[in-house]
């Protein structure tokens, strides 16, 4: 059956989630074919389909490293598929640097589980989630899941709660010259990046509006049967469980948020809900119903795809 093709990792099912990602990848940009004319264009195009991959392999490493789901290729093939709901996140570069940050910074986050080196793991986060608020501002509300880690982990000792603003002081000072060095105006940049818009009113047509309510759909599905699950679920991963749903419900916060609002902006929920439906799928007990839940993904993700090419 599909799902249990993906129920473990080998090398070939990695090559086949490489072929499948190029596959997506590849379908989606010769909808406009202008920029194979252009070196640099095409060299963009390879960068951001290096960076998918990489976002791709980090979230699965990230579930497997800290026993957030089994040795399989659930994570990484629900991400793809959840990415397929928004294929324009394919073109949008700056939004895919921004959640591949993030994923480095959620990754120190969970690995606190060990208590070992916690310090330089929360400064790391903390940086990498400065820098990936310079490509998409509103990213910086994930210092809220540093600050829920520390909570978590390592409250009592007060230099853990300075570290982000250390790593607030790096970031700043390497933007500063950065806008220096190129001629930006800071305040510009502040005034167009740090915009909130609420409403939701964006989409452009009714396929953009069928995708979105799918995902929406499937979104509450594994949150809520993470919720249902959690207390069943090895003591020694609850705390990271919370803090996967935590980063979840941040990334809704920045899709609501953010100005210039698209769909582009949900692929910072992306990561946390293919783990979440890989540990789903993992803690079903029947094949039937890995299969039907797993079926049913790949049916709606590869119809919001088609309707939207």
């Amino acid at each position: 059956m599909i799902a249990s093709v993906f129920k473990k990792s080998t090398p070939l099912n990695y090559a086949l989630t490489v072929f499948l990602v190029l596959f997506f990848f590849f379908i989606y940009q010769i909808q406009d074919t202008s920029w194979i004319a252009s070196g640099v264009l095409l060299l963009k195009k390879a960068f951001t389909f290096l960076v998918v991959l990489a976002s791709i392999f980090l979230t699965s490493f990230i579930g497997k490293r800290n026993g957030l789901t089994k040795n399989s290729s659930y994570t990484a093939i629900f991400f793809l598929l959840l990415l397929l709901f928004f294929p324009t996140i394919l073109n949008n570069l700056n939004i895919l640097l921004a959640n591949f940050f993030i994923l480095l910074a959620l990754r120190r986050l969970i690995s606190l589980q060990s208590m070992k080196a916690s310090k330089e793991k929360i400064f790391d986060a903390s940086l990498w989630i400065f820098v990936a608020s310079l490509f998409s501002f509103w990213s910086i509300l994930f210092l809220i899941l540093v600050f829920i880690s520390v909570i978590f982990h390592v409250s009592r000792d007060y230099t853990n709660w300075v570290l982000p603003f250390i790593a607030f002081i790096a970031v700043a000072i390497f933007f500063a010259f950065f806008t220096s060095f190129f001629g930006i105006n800071i305040l510009d940049y502040w005034h167009q990046n740090t915009q909130i818009d609420i409403a939701i009113d964006y989409f452009t047509n009714t396929n953009q509006n069928i995708a979105f309510s799918i995902y929406v759909s499937v979104a509450l599905f594994f949150v809520f049967s993470m919720f249902i699950t959690l207390s069943h679920r090895p003591s020694i991963t609850q705390t990271s469980y919370k803090k996967i749903v935590a980063s979840f419900f941040i990334g809704v916060i920045v899709f609501v948020l953010s100005a210039n609002k698209s769909s582009d902006f949900l692929l910072l929920t992306i990561a946390p809900l293919a783990i979440l439906a890989s540990a789903h799928l993992e803690y079903l007990q029947t094949k039937f119903k890995q299969e039907m839940v797993f079926i049913a993904v790949v049916l709606c993700s590869l119809f919001s795809f088609v309707s939207q090419l």
